[in-house]
């Protein structure tokens, strides 16, 4: 399907793992020339989580914390009013609430969530999924069912992805491969499978990044930097730094530590963009996105421990799979790809955007040639993608304080001209 580019607004979470993943949708969107922007609702975070040390008791903390997300809810609405987009794009756990979807859709601005979270663990999606136009989702059966029986008939299946401008190989210093190297890593959270699958591991060299690894006396030497949360661009350097990246998906339960689950989390992509090689439990739904001689996987905790014996012994084999997998997320799952997909169901479900929200105005032939590159400038300093319309770019200029530069002044001058003289 074609569509003219779109004004898109992306809505984070607060914090957590969906948090990079809004961020790298919006990217992809810029990238495929739509003009995005984002609410950041990582600035709140402090202030909302601030609550709960005010000493108050539960309930009252409860009713502020209801009040908190409400003024989110405004602020939310705010930036809809002045960018005035034609979809409203949530990552998971992102702050709209019942109030601020409803009225989204009686002005018939499209929403869509990428619930990218297992859906038996974090259930919040019953009470929302039914609001939103479209849930898209990282598992199929029976979680399509499950949405479809809440009243979610616009639900359908969106595996993760990559971004490769950031996942990508890095040339390392010897000083960075030090800090960042080892024959066996992981990065990620302290679940309990974890926790006790590691365990075989005490006294290798393997190193543990990330956080919630408290408590775990028999890990705690291989535990980096105390387990504090690491960075989106630091992750990029310990996976290029790391031999054999283990991927072992997260699980609750401490009896079967590998859990033979169904969705393919993004640190899949992410290594495979990256081109570096990875050991993960094989999924139900991995077959349909990397071939065996893609990726390989393990489905016992047997077998993870043969196949670190057999890959350290042949790096030449590790590199030939890492390629692979590579050229096959650069091929296919990369997240322009998936926000492709997504606005063309969006589309299929829905029908054309709005012919009168498409359109887009050119800018002015009275516009001085010799001031296009200061215009571009001008665009790309409020935010604003490579297609945003005149009209766009003077709804930006008009919300933002400070002193104008000449262009901007003669900008907002041009629009009075227009205003008054053009369209009679």
């Amino acid at each position: 399907m074609s569509y003219a580019p779109l004004r898109i607004l992306v809505v984070l979470p607060m914090y957590g793992g969906s948090l990079p993943i809004g961020r790298y949708c919006a990217r992809a969107l810029t990238d495929m020339g739509h003009t995005v922007r984002i609410f950041e609702s990582p600035l709140l975070h402090s202030a909302f989580t601030g609550l709960r040390n005010l000493g108050l008791p539960p309930t009252q903390t409860a009713q502020l914390e209801n009040s908190f997300l409400q003024v989110v809810s405004q602020a939310i609405w705010a930036q809809v009013q002045m960018q005035e987009p034609q979809l409203v794009l949530a990552a998971a756990q992102a702050p709209l609430g019942h109030s601020l979807l409803q009225r989204l859709r009686r002005t018939g601005i499209r929403t869509a969530m990428w619930f990218v979270e297992d859906h038996e663990i974090f259930t919040y999606w019953k009470a929302y999924a039914p609001l939103y136009d479209v849930f898209a989702v990282i598992q199929k059966e029976p979680f399509l069912s499950k949405l479809a029986a809440t009243g979610q008939k616009n639900a359908f299946y969106l595996p993760l992805a990559a971004l490769p401008e950031f996942h990508r190989p890095l040339s390392l210093t010897p000083q960075e491969q030090r800090e960042y190297g080892a024959d066996i890593g992981f990065l990620g959270a302290g679940y309990p499978n974890r926790r006790i699958a590691f365990r075989r591991f005490i006294g290798r060299d393997f190193k543990i990044w990330g956080s919630d690894w408290e408590g775990d006396t028999q890990l705690a030497s291989h535990v980096q930097r105390s387990g504090v949360r690491i960075s989106a661009e630091e992750s990029v350097k310990i996976y290029n730094a790391t031999r054999i990246n283990l991927n072992l998906h997260s699980s609750l339960h401490t009896t079967e530590l590998v859990s033979n689950g169904d969705f393919v989390n993004p640190r899949t992509f992410e290594l495979a963009a990256i081109g570096a090689f990875q050991l993960v439990d094989q999924r139900s739904l991995m077959p349909e996105l990397f071939t065996p001689n893609e990726m390989a996987t393990f489905h016992t905790l047997e077998e993870l421990f043969a196949a670190i014996e057999h890959f350290l012994a042949n790096p030449e084999e590790r590199q030939a799979i890492a390629e692979r997998a590579r050229a096959r997320v650069l091929r296919e799952h990369t997240y322009v790809a998936r926000m492709a997909s997504l606005l063309s169901f969006i589309e299929e479900c829905f029908g054309p955007w709005p012919q009168e929200q498409q359109d887009k105005e050119e800018l002015p032939e009275e516009l001085a040639p010799q001031l296009r590159n200061e215009l571009a400038e001008v665009i790309n300093n409020l935010g604003l993608g490579p297609h945003a319309g005149f009209e766009e770019v003077i709804t930006a200029l008009r919300a933002r304080s400070g002193v104008l530069t000449e262009v901007e002044a003669a900008l907002l001058f041009l629009d009075e001209w227009r205003k008054q003289y053009h369209k009679k």
